[in-house]
């Protein structure tokens, strides 16, 4: 498997304080990597840092080997890294089809993805074609922003708590989607994640952090276990 994204090193923060404390990890295409933790302990500044938002301070980012720590958001994006935050940050004001219209246009020498092909992962989106994004439920928006990251074709996919505010149907319906997805396309996935059904369905490894560091690595037996699960997740 070639490596999608490796990370060494990574500082990152706010003001005078580093949240991250010399992350290291790597995810390799064809997986999906869960980040575990407590509330406060740094993963979705890792999410920053990873995709540009945040600029790191010291240490490396690479995607499929080539130096990306120094790049913005953007120019991460149209090489490949789909980035959806917690809280999804669709455009609620557009229609589903200009979300993704819009979509389309962060990778577009990779060639934008076929709008029936995102209607074949989500066919409620063709249906809802022409609703405002804002008016959909939870859990819909939830699939209009990870379709609005497809769109652009990533090979890697990061995901911050995309349960969040989302109904058990839907999460479950995410997760086997996610799953579905490394099977079919050759794409690797970070999630930041605290619901442990979800974390069982997808994650084929995960990363524990505490205090801005990666303190331990769990297999997939480990992650099938509940009660390691609730440990690190403080639950």
């Amino acid at each position: 498997m070639a490596t999608l994204l490796q990370a060494s090193g990574l500082r990152a923060g706010y003001g005078a304080g580093d949240v991250l404390q010399g992350v290291d990890l790597a995810i390799e295409r064809g997986e999906i990597v869960a980040v575990l933790g407590r509330n406060g302990v740094g993963k979705s500044t890792l999410m920053k840092a990873l995709i540009g938002i945040l600029p790191a301070r010291s240490g490396r980012i690479l995607h499929k080997g080539d130096e990306v720590t120094g790049l913005a958001s953007d120019r991460r994006a149209r090489l490949g890294i789909g980035y959806v935050p917690q809280g999804r940050e669709i455009f609620p004001h557009l229609t589903v089809l200009d979300n993704l219209r819009l979509g389309r246009l962060i990778n577009v020498a990779a060639g934008a993805l076929a709008l029936d092909e995102v209607y074949g992962y989500f066919p409620f989106l063709k249906e809802r074609a022409r609703q405002r994004g804002g008016t959909l439920s939870g859990g819909q928006q939830e699939m209009l922003a990870i379709a609005l990251a497809l769109v652009g074709r990533p090979d890697l996919l990061l995901l911050d708590e995309p349960s969040d505010g989302v109904q058990p149907s839907i999460v479950q319906e995410i997760g086997d989607f996610l799953v579905k997805l490394v099977a079919q396309q050759p794409i690797g996935i970070l999630i930041v994640e605290q619901n442990i059904d979800l974390i069982q369905t997808v994650a084929q490894r995960a990363y524990v952090m505490d205090k801005g560091r990666l303190t331990a690595t769990l297999d997939r037996d480990a992650i099938a276990d509940v009660a390691t699960l609730s440990h690190h997740l403080a639950l």
